[in-house]
């Protein structure tokens, strides 16, 4: 018997300035060692978390994109980011430094609905 739930984590800052965007990678990794089925949706200006080529050595700080490729290796495989954000700020799939299903409001909605606990950062 399985005590699994879903946690779903929405990161909504960008990557630098704050510590929400490591809090809410953290908080996901933690419970994917827990073997929980977890959704991780980037949304607003947590979309840059995902750009490809950054380099935070100069505000000596930890590049994010570079953690972010370690979902995969946790079993986070239901990663997620907002269509409409990526539109608003002209970014592609390929502009990504990883793969994310983009998302839709309905879908979001669903997926927010089916989920035990929901994490907002």
């Amino acid at each position: 018997m399985s005590n699994s739930h879903t946690f779903t984590f929405i990161s909504r800052t960008a990557p630098y300035g704050s510590n929400r965007p490591q809090l809410c990678l953290d908080a996901a990794l933690a419970a994917a060692v827990f073997e929980q089925k977890v959704n991780y949706i980037f949304m607003d200006d947590g979309v840059y978390q995902l750009v490809k080529h950054q380099d935070a050595d100069a505000i000596n700080s930890k590049t994010l994109g570079n953690a972010l490729e370690t979902l995969d290796l946790y079993g986070i495989q239901n990663v997620y980011v907002c269509t409409t954000a990526m539109k608003q700020r002209k970014l592609a799939a390929d502009d990504l430094v990883i793969a994310a299903q983009s998302i839709g409001d309905e879908e979001l909605k669903s997926l927010l609905e089916n989920s035990n606990t929901v994490f907002n950062l």
